[in-house]
């Protein structure tokens, strides 16, 4: 687990660290400043002309930090300052004292020149308005050179709130960030202005976080060992049976897509609710599935009870259609099932004009919109959801009571108060059918037990890690949904159970401490 701060978090962090645990500002800036030029050097770079371009800013002062370890390393550097002096941080014009008096001085005339690097100490994490004028040329001027660029912390005018493009920025080939990433640096558009993120520790401490707990938060490979073991001593009924209502007349790819991926995600068993034209194409592609159809409203609701009645998770909508029968079958899921329940593709479009049911419902309940599904749900516009993805699966999770999976290039999950931001995956993914594996994976972490939240985002981050094996096998052109499936459970190949990590620690800590709060 990793967690991922905004820039007042970063600020608070910052401000604990130097407060209450006593490490000077000035002894974080020289921590900063040399792991840039460590990560400069470490990336063999062509530094035979390196520009160090600074702001007024603490930003401004690590990059004048950078400029005289630079020197010091016998690299031909120069320093352009473009903020204002009055304006300096005391911080940064002792950077400036020092640096002039190793005899770094700024220069003037620095676009006349050529340089092979260029590190841009602009603006940092404070940047929180459009750039403009002077400002926004120099940028201009930086993403127009030949030089290789490096970010201090976060490229000048990304924001790190949001990854919002604050009217321009620097395209960065490589970003040092310092002790957290920011969400500016996952989000896009920002995550593509950063180039190479490379995270290092310069003394921000545990107790600093603490005391701001990040509401984001990402995960790695080894998190994959929350995904409960195998139990020599167990039966297919221990991990789960999975129900999936999905596929319409004559289309049963979808209902195959989900069931082979909640298969290959570890599902003790798995049934496909579909009509009766479908049962000998499924019967063919996955004989490991049982089948439950249909062929008439009455047959539908009748064996529908029996089904829902049997299941321990179900999924809902891949290839349904939005239809009558789709509205009356998921009407009846909503109101006659309380286990755990995600509603997809079309089971979202049916819900968008009927989302009072989500609040007669006893199911807990994991949506999982795309941005044109989102639109239809919340009635945002979709330009609106891509800006703050955030903010729109916050609000109608917080407004349904539910997890909203909010997919795009960047998936958010959110339960109203937490959210996981999805890091793993690739463009091959953007193809049909990757969705319904989504939603196969999602069942079968909810009928192996796991919660909600934790299902839906563990399963976002294994979705796309499948995807990443996937692309890897067959590149991303020539990768289908067909072979996502499959690689889900490729991936979970030797994942163990683990202890607590470190951030786990800090994150329990934390959530007792709000939690003794809202007790007292």
């Amino acid at each position: 687990m990793e967690f991922l701060l905004n820039a007042s978090q970063m600020k608070q962090c910052d401000g604990d660290t130097i407060q209450k645990i006593g490490i000077p500002s000035m002894v974080l800036m020289e921590r900063a400043a040399l792991a840039v030029k460590e990560e400069l050097f470490r990336e063999n770079l062509d530094l035979s002309s390196v520009l160090v371009v600074c702001g007024s800013g603490n930003n401004g002062g690590d990059g004048l930090a950078v400029a005289r370890l630079l020197d010091e390393a016998g690299v031909r550097v120069s320093v352009a300052f473009v903020g204002k002096e009055a304006s300096m941080t005391e911080e940064t014009r002792l950077q400036m004292k020092i640096c002039r008096n190793c005899g770094i001085k700024p220069c003037s005339n620095f676009r006349d020149k050529e340089y092979t690097t260029i590190v841009d100490a602009i603006f940092g994490i404070g940047a929180n308005r459009k750039i403009e004028g002077e400002y926004a040329k120099l940028i201009d001027w930086i993403n127009q050179s030949r030089a290789f660029v490096a970010a201090v912390d976060i490229p000048s005018g990304v924001s790190a709130d949001t990854g919002k493009i604050l009217g321009t920025a620097v395209r960065a080939d490589l970003t040092v960030t310092f002790a957290y990433r920011k969400l500016g640096q996952i989000l896009y558009p920002g995550a593509e202005y950063c180039g190479k993120v490379i995270r290092r520790d310069i003394g921000i401490t545990a107790d600093g976080l603490r005391n701001a707990m990040p509401c984001a938060f990402t995960y790695q490979p080894e998190d994959l060992s929350r995904i409960a073991g195998r139990r020599p001593y167990s039966n297919k009924g221990t991990y789960g049976k999975v129900l999936l209502i999905a596929g319409s007349h004559c289309m049963g790819g979808a209902a195959y897509l989900a069931a082979l991926a909640a298969c290959r995600c570890g599902s003790g068993l798995v049934r496909i609710f579909t009509p009766e034209c479908n049962r000998v194409i499924l019967q063919t592609l996955i004989p490991e599935a049982v089948l439950t159809t249909y062929t008439s409203s009455e047959d539908c609701l009748e064996k529908l009870k029996v089904s829902l009645e049997w299941a321990d998770t179900a999924g809902i909508g891949p290839g349904m259609g939005k239809n009558s029968q789709t509205e009356e079958i998921l009407q009846y899921v909503l109101h006659h099932f309380s286990k755990p329940l995600v509603i997809d593709a079309d089971g979202l479009n049916v819900l968008a004009e009927r989302k009072h049911w989500l609040k007669e419902t006893e199911a807990k309940v994991i949506i999982t919109p795309h941005i044109g599904e989102m639109e239809r749900l919340s009635g945002c516009p979709k330009s609106q959801i891509v800006e703050s993805l955030m903010a729109a699966a916050g609000r109608e999770a917080s407004a349904w009571e539910t997890v909203c999976v909010l997919k795009d290039a960047r998936t958010v999950v959110s339960d109203g108060e937490r959210y996981y931001i999805n890091t793993s995956g690739n463009s091959g993914m953007a193809a049909g059918g990757s969705g319904d594996v989504l939603t196969g994976v999602l069942c079968s972490l909810l009928g192996q037990k796991m919660n909600p939240f934790d299902a839906a985002s563990l399963g976002v981050y294994l979705h796309g890690l499948a995807g990443d094996l996937a692309a890897r096998k067959f590149g991303e052109h020539g990768m289908t949904a067909s072979h996502l499936a499959r690689a889900v459970g490729d991936v979970l190949k030797g994942c163990t159970s683990h202890g607590e990590t470190a951030a786990e620690k800090d994150f329990r800590v934390w959530e007792n401490g709000r939690q003794g709060k809202e007790n007292e």
